[in-house]
């Protein structure tokens, strides 16, 4: 079969079929090599450049009148290139997808770092691991449903509070907080102050464990009982010159001065976590005693450019104990 016998052609009002033109057949079929690579996606510029400049300039060989063994093999040239672009963009979404799953993956860790939970949530475990499989749009809306689920999830009253929430940085200077400290506002303030006189020393990021189990379980009431009592300690424990303020719901942050070193403070605030009592909550009238988990990550105030640096303490390096 050639060209000319692709399309049959009729005459107006007669049954006999005649082959049409010659031309007509050739651009046709130009037209369709062109327009149907006009509409090929565009996945990667260059390969598309590539691949419209290849058929095109191959489409415009279609009316040179080629014997029919050449313009069979032209045709094959012309549906090689479709081929091979088509493998082409199936390599780079594959690749851009492995990117973003990668990317995605990342971000949640570090997302579950700043709210200091990291992975031990088996919850957390779960979504972190379904990430590489999710491909669908429908599992994409599934699976951050879930995860705006896991991060605010409902008090006793169904209200959306949980993990984000208790781990929002206070950026006031007030007090009106549970435990009964000046905000992260003021933090900023009094950290300002010691780097413009060149002062040197540590801040230290107390962050309480459990709580979104206890706030889950006995409410927000529960968690800031438990942040009262930790507050206290921390205050009693501490140095008196040393500052100690409010900065989440589930964190309080100190400004240390006056330590010899790291070390030496590092062992110091671990003696005091280790010192660290259960706590004594009222839920329901019931008194029911509770031990609060302290960790701290210690960052030296040369480390921070800005006093507003408290605020990414969470992703500059800090050292944790």
């Amino acid at each position: 079969m050639n060209l000319r016998q692709i399309t049959p052609w009729s005459k107006s009002g007669s049954a006999a079929e005649a082959e049409p033109p010659i031309s007509t057949i050739e651009r046709t079929l130009t037209l369709l090599v062109e327009g149907t690579a006009l509409n090929m996606p565009e996945i990667d510029a260059d390969h598309y450049k590539a691949f419209r400049g290849n058929v095109s300039r191959l489409a415009l060989q279609l009316p040179d009148r080629l014997p029919e063994d050449d313009q069979l093999a032209l045709i094959r040239t012309i549906l090689h290139e479709y081929e091979t672009y088509r493998k082409l963009s199936e390599a780079a979404i594959k690749e851009r997808v492995a990117g973003w799953r990668g990317l995605v993956i990342l971000l949640f860790r570090d997302l579950l770092a700043s709210l200091g939970m990291g992975t031990d949530s088996p919850e957390a475990q779960v979504l972190g691991r379904e990430i590489a499989a999710l491909a669908s749009g429908d599992e994409l809306r599934e699976w951050r449903a879930r995860v705006e689920e896991f991060l605010h999830p409902p008090d006793a009253e169904g209200h959306a509070q949980g993990l984000a929430s208790l781990n929002a940085a206070n950026r006031s200077t007030a007090n009106d907080n549970a435990a009964g400290l000046r905000g992260g506002g003021s933090a900023v303030e009094h950290l300002k102050q010691i780097m413009e006189r060149g002062g040197a020393g540590f801040i230290a990021l107390f962050r309480l464990s459990c709580l979104d189990v206890i706030h889950e379980r006995f409410g927000k009431e529960a968690v800031e009982d438990c942040l009262m009592a930790v507050s206290a300690f921390l205050t009693a424990s501490l140095h008196n010159e040393d500052a100690i303020y409010h900065w989440s719901d589930s964190s309080l942050l100190a400004i240390l001065q006056g330590r010899a070193s790291e070390q030496i403070l590092a062992a110091e605030l671990q003696r005091i976590a280790s010192q660290n009592r259960e706590s004594s909550i009222n839920v329901a009238g019931r008194t029911i005693m509770l031990r609060i988990p302290l960790a701290f990550d210690l960052t030296p105030i040369s480390r921070l450019h800005t006093a507003e640096d408290l605020f990414r303490l969470s992703t500059q390096g800090t050292t944790k104990w």
